[in-house]
């Protein structure tokens, strides 16, 4: 059975992608699109052809940016797919596994799908406003 997982690195305005198939067999090249409707329906368009490939959805890995995350994370939310966000600090681990200390985009985004295969990784879960609400007056 493949294990299909679409890693993102995730800036502000656009995105890096990498997809694979299964562990160690990438799908295509990376790829970059804008947080605009029109790249987030390229980015969709990918997805897709995946799904129609494999008969199986893909998850979506990413880092937790700031906000500039949120466009993708509500995009994705919205035609239901599985998402994992990772926190910088477990990106940073997973790549300190590396021998070459390169830094690009395209590496994060293919590191990110390398971790989900490395890691158990939760599935992200909207929280409710109650919860959010109590979490802003302890900060």
């Amino acid at each position: 059975m493949l294990d299909l997982v679409v890693g993102l690195d995730v800036a502000k305005g656009e995105s890096q992608r990498q997809a694979f198939v299964d562990k160690g067999h990438p799908y295509g090249k990376s790829f970059q699109f804008r947080h605009t409707i029109e790249g987030l329906e390229e980015f969709l368009s990918l997805l897709k052809e995946i799904e129609d490939l494999t008969d199986r959805r893909p998850v979506v890995v990413l880092e937790v940016t700031g906000h500039y995350h949120a466009p993708v994370v509500h995009y994705l939310e919205e035609h239901q797919y599985v998402i994992i966000l990772i926190t910088p600090l477990i990106s940073h681990q997973g790549k300190k596994s590396n021998l070459r200390k390169v830094k690009t985009d395209a590496v994060d985004a293919y590191q990110h799908c390398i971790l989900y295969y490395k890691e158990e990784l939760e599935p992200y879960k909207r929280r409710s406003m109650k919860w959010l609400n109590l979490r802003n007056l302890t900060r």
